[in-house]
């Protein structure tokens, strides 16, 4: 070692002279500084430092200036640096990528029945509903003291486990157990971002918030019993949707990676640092309902939770992502790497309906989940606050009301700009007696319960206009609201959510995203005893369970979902379980019509619902999966253009890129999209090879069924593919031709068809096809 140390000193002068003691480091306040991701060639660690961090402290930056350091999904670290000084730290030859560190946002019972699931028979009995399986929930921690997390009679923990129960404010390791078997929490990049734990930007509030994996917000508690609660009798929300509660995979292990904080949202380097953790520990699921707060899509190589995410599916581990809630609006969804499983929402047949009475008569459908004195049928003036012109005042923004005019009354509240529940607080501040939450043309007929602490209903758009429009032509305007409880058997169901995030695919317009959707409407799950269930401070209710909407509620259906398929098919990789969903999944609704949109009340498509609503009776026994190797991941990232150094800050080791340049369609996904310049005169024809593997009999003969898009020519070759025990893989080609003349495209831009392969017996393996039209860049 004695022999080392002259290198060593070299190397920190040198180190010293070309980075520390540069003018912008030193001109530059500790106020100018932020957070950097740091992607690094591990490989060029110099051999006399002991360890990667020992490396990084010294050629990099400070010890107390890092954050993290990432060894496992991504080499790297994070450091809260001065600009001018990260920027220069990018051109080491080391570096192969440098990012700001970005703030992310949450996407925020009878679903398990809805989604195909059966007692005594089926996934839940072929799984054991998931017992050996562990989910790594990525959110605002958990209350572990509900009963959704109990581990009565469950077996011992996974041996392979390897997390720990990490202790802070008010969470010591005796709130772990056997069925929450691990928490972390991940905040120092938060407390980078805000200066410190009372920090004015992002860091943690100490006076609401837990700095410990303890939920002070609801969301994570939510969703990790969305994802494997317990069995829980008796559970509702104020009454609302009693019954027994229980998550997709009521016994799979929690391991719960607190990196959202509330009121200050998810930061990438802890995120990053998240994923990491959860590898090491043994994870075989992460939910993550979580997507990008600023609305624009980075590149893979830029994009931590892409990142993060391949380096955990490259080890085996399925990783379900939500889709986003800034739907009806096209190409909204979000998290779209091709190696996510990305989840967008739907209705369930149970409703909490609300009906509005005019005074002419007429009733109205709304939604609520308000549970405190009723109106009993009283008349009340109804009034319009938008009718003054005013913006403020229509939205029911703080202080926007005039006590005066909305005193006594029901007040009509258009949705947007803020929470929907904090405005019903504003009519109750100002002196109202009720509330008419009504939505916009772009919400349309998409309806969300919330559990108001004022009389209130949400009516959709069609109705919120017959209401303004009947204020307008009446003198003397009244109404009241009829609260009507749960109600179950709802028809239409599914129905595409009109929040729900759609395609096409921002990014990699040749994937097809969402991949399939789940329940994410009015879901009822475990809650935190931290606030009440609005999530309001003046609301000081407390409740067990929670109603909530959202793709966060989607998403750890399909982690449940996935936990019971690993459990069932130990061997089945990531990319074959998403397969067995995606390509057994529901387009049809409970009255066997066509799904439709809850934003028009049209038929939905597949930029809507990817392959369809997830079906689990089905997808135990898919008969044929669409696998996709990391090879395959590396090959579609050259095919988009990356460069080797961009795609080895992905894959964290050095790739090479063929020759001849990767079709990226040809990635064997279970969906196809045929894009097409809209320049072309003519018939123009494209081609796609896909590879199905057998998971079902040996001895089997599959026969395709194409059902193409309008004015479109699709097909397969060959029509027919036989499997043996020695034989379990097939390819085969799709050709899709087009002629601008036929081609006939719906508002979206895009014409959608499939192609099915049958073994005549109980499987049909389905896949979208789209085909649309994209002029190059």
């Amino acid at each position: 070692m004695a022999s080392l140390l002259p290198h060593l000193l070299l190397l920190l002068v040198f180190s010293f002279q070309s980075f520390s003691s540069s003018p912008a480091a030193a001109a530059t306040t500790a106020t100018d500084k932020k957070t950097f991701i740091f992607r690094v060639d591990s490989q060029s660690k110099p051999s006399i430092f002991p360890t990667h961090y020992h490396w990084y402290s010294a050629e990099f930056a400070d010890a107390p200036q890092i954050l993290h350091v990432y060894d496992t999904v991504f080499h790297g670290f994070s450091a809260v640096l001065a600009p001018d000084y990260a920027a220069s730290l990018g051109r080491h030859p080391a570096v192969l990528a440098v990012f700001d560190d970005r703030r992310r946002e949450l996407h925020t019972t009878r679903s398990p029945q809805f989604l195909g699931l059966r007692n005594q028979r089926g996934l839940w009995s072929e799984s054991d509903y998931g017992s050996d399986v562990i989910i790594g929930v990525f959110d605002t921690g958990v209350w572990p003291e509900r009963r959704s997390f109990s581990d009565a009679n469950l077996g011992p923990v996974p041996s392979r486990w390897k997390g720990i129960c990490q202790i802070g404010v008010r969470f010591t390791a005796r709130n772990c157990n056997k069925k929450l078997i691990g928490a972390r929490f991940f905040v120092k990049g938060h407390e980078a971002a805000g200066g410190g734990p009372m920090g004015p930007i992002g860091g943690i509030n100490e006076t609401v918030e837990f700095r410990s994996p303890r939920d002070a917000d609801g969301h994570g508690t939510h969703t990790a019993s969305t994802a494997a609660g317990r069995h829980s009798f008796k559970a509702s929300m104020e009454g609302y949707a009693l019954g027994v509660a229980k998550g997709v995979a009521p016994k799979a292990r929690l391991a719960v990676y607190k990196v959202c904080w509330k009121d200050a949202g998810c930061l990438d380097s802890d995120i990053l640092a998240a994923f990491d953790a959860a590898v090491n520990d043994g994870v075989d699921v992460i939910s993550i309902s979580i997507g990008g707060g600023d609305g624009i899509s980075s590149p893979y190589y830029l994009d931590p939770i892409a990142i993060g995410s391949y380096g955990a599916v490259s080890r085996g581990v399925v990783v379900s992502s939500s889709a986003g809630n800034d739907g009806p609006n096209s190409m909204s969804v979000t998290n779209l790497a091709p190696w996510l499983v990305t989840v967008g929402a739907s209705t369930i047949d149970r409703n909490f309906p609300a009906d509005v009475v005019l005074g002419d008569g007429r009733k109205l459908s709304g939604v609520s989940l308000y549970s405190g004195a009723s109106l009993n049928g009283k008349m009340f003036p109804v009034v319009y606050p938008g009718n003054t012109g005013v913006l403020a005042a229509s939205l029911c923004m703080e202080n926007s009301l005039d006590p005066a005019a909305v005193r006594g009354k029901i007040v009509v509240c258009d949705r947007g700009s803020s929470p929907r529940v904090a405005k019903g607080m504003v009519v109750k501040k100002a002196g109202g007696v009720g509330m008419i939450l009504a939505n916009g043309a772009s919400n349309g007929e998409g309806l969300v319960g919330d559990a108001h602490l004022v009389p209130a209903a949400a009516v959709g758009s069609d109705e919120g206009d017959a209401v303004k429009k009947y204020i307008s032509s009446t003198r003397n305007p009244t109404a009241t609201l009829n609260f009507r409880g749960t109600i179950i058997g709802i028809k239409p169901a599914p129905v595409v959510a009109s929040f729900s995030g759609r395609g096409p695919n921002g990014m990699s317009p040749e994937i097809l995203k969402p991949d399939l959707i789940a329940p994410g409407v009015n879901i009822l799950a475990a809650w935190t005893d931290a606030i009440g269930p609005t999530g309001l401070e003046l609301d000081t209710r407390k409740t067990e369970f929670n109603i909530l909407s959202g793709t966060s509620m989607a998403c750890p259906h399909v982690s449940g979902a996935a936990a019971l398929l690993k459990s069932a098919h130990p061997d089945w990789s990531p990319a074959a379980i998403r397969s067995a969903m995606m390509t057994t999944a529901n387009r049809v609704n409970n009255m066997n019509q066509p799904m439709t949109d809850e934003a028009t009340g049209k038929p939905s498509t597949a930029y809507d619902f990817g392959a369809g609503h997830v079906n689990l009776d089905r997808a135990m026994d898919p008969g044929l999966v669409y696998d996709i190797t990391n090879e395959d991941y590396v090959n579609y990232l050259c095919g988009i253009g990356y460069s080797p150094k961009a795609i080895q800050v992905i894959t964290r080791v050095p790739v090479k890129c063929p020759a001849k340049k990767p079709m990226p369609e040809n990635l064997n996904y279970p969906s196809l999209v045929a894009i097409f310049p809209s320049s072309s005169k003519g018939p123009t024809s494209k081609a796609f090879i896909r590879t199905v593997t057998n998971v079902g009999e040996w001895n089997a003969v599959y026969r395709v069924t194409v059902q193409p898009p309008k004015g479109v020519i699709v097909n397969v070759k060959p029509r027919t593919l036989s499997f043996t025990g020695a034989v379990k893989k097939r390819s085969f080609i799709v050709t899709v031709t087009v002629d601008s003349h036929h081609l006939v495209l719906d508002d979206t831009g895009a014409a959608f068809g499939s192609i099915s392969w049958s073994d005549g017996k109980q499987h049909v393996v389905r896949s979208p096809i789209v085909v649309t039209q994209l002029d190059p860049l």
